[in-house]
């Protein structure tokens, strides 16, 4: 597939006319080579890929965006209409081509590509299909960026960026799953709305499985500083359990909500995988609740398993995991979602 650069050269035959455009002035020295050169590879140019790749178009922290697809004319086509929105972005160089060369030299590769199910298909069979997917994506990734960090968001994502750790070679602070980081935020989002709040001054995680077996930790949440559930027991004002489980199960049936509105999700995650990217590039050192190796943390044993838990993220990927306290039914049921992914898992054989 023809690879068109999103920069100039329009002399003839290519020729480049940029010193003969610009004169340098006197004295100049050669650009410093400790300056740092930002690059962010999306593999899988669908809905959730093109809003990923979008949204980190517009928030200026990146110098070269490479796009990689199996069906080369789509990808052409994307690559040409960010390309052609230029005057309106911070100065980006976009790449795209069906070869992973293109992806040689990033910083963070996002990996979006995944098989949707079929109707009446099994879990399992699934989770076999895209695991020979990943066995074409993973290995090409590492090969061209070896000092890269993985960010994994094709679903189910917490068994995906297992795989991708295994197939990787790479240490595990280096594969990062996006998890329950869009969770969280819907988590937040409704619960600001119950407070008649601002989203942003609202503290609370969703761990676990990015799925149905979704820990919400309650006992963690605070307001503007002001821990909730004591405040609210402080001050002898009720509250009914069966309240805040629905308000979990609202965070549950989100996404399948939007799935059956619009048929896909696309701008949440967008923004959720971009809001990531800026924190590990930019080392931001921001805790976020995403998939990592977990083994060890809050009594989780019986294996290698990856699901989200606070962790503060920056330039070397996961710096650690927060000591969140968790009351004795979170960190049960915490242990009871890493078994469900475990059993599925284990199933896969690699």
């Amino acid at each position: 597939m023809h690879k068109t650069p999103s920069g100039s050269s329009l002399g003839p035959g290519g020729l480049d006319l940029t010193q003969t455009f610009f004169k340098p002035i006197y004295h100049a020295a050669p650009p410093s080579p400790t300056k740092r050169h930002t690059k962010i590879s999306v593999i899988g140019t669908g809905n959730v890929g093109m809003a990923i790749a979008q949204t980190i178009l517009t928030q200026d922290f990146v110098e070269e965006l490479a796009l990689v697809d199996a069906k080369a004319d789509k990808l052409r086509g994307e690559m040409l209409d960010l390309q052609h929105a230029a005057a309106f972005l911070p100065r980006t160089k976009i790449l795209a081509s069906v070869d992973y060369t293109v992806t040689a030299g990033s910083d963070l590769c996002i990996v979006t590509a995944g098989a949707r199910q079929i109707a009446g298909e099994s879990r399992l069979n699934l989770l076999q299909r895209n695991l020979s997917l990943f066995k074409a994506i993973i290995p090409p990734l590492v090969k061209y960026s070896p000092d890269c960090i993985l960010l994994i968001v094709a679903n189910p994502v917490d068994i995906l960026t297992y795989v991708a750790w295994k197939l990787s070679g790479l240490p595990s602070n280096r594969v990062i799953g996006s998890g329950t980081n869009l969770d969280s935020s819907r988590f937040r989002f409704l619960l600001a709305d119950h407070l008649d709040v601002n989203a942003q001054d609202v503290q609370a995680y969703i761990v676990g499985e990015h799925g149905d077996s979704s820990v919400a930790l309650w006992s963690s949440i605070s307001v503007g500083g002001v821990p909730i559930l004591s405040f609210l027991e402080k001050q002898q004002i009720a509250y009914e359990k069966e309240t805040l489980e629905s308000i979990h199960k609202e965070v549950v049936d989100s996404a399948y909500e939007v799935i059956s509105l619009k048929g896909y999700t696309s701008w949440a995650i967008g923004y959720s995988a971009a809001n990531l990217a800026r924190s590990i590039l930019r080392d931001q050192r921001k805790i976020h609740p995403v998939s990592v190796l977990a083994k060890g943390f809050y009594g989780i044993d019986g294996g290698d398993v990856f699901l989200s838990l606070p962790a503060q993220l920056g330039r070397g990927g996961v710096l650690g995991v927060t000591n969140i306290h968790l009351n004795q039914e979170e960190s049960h049921r915490l242990r009871n979602s890493a078994k469900t992914i475990l059993e599925v898992q284990s199933q896969l054989g690699i």
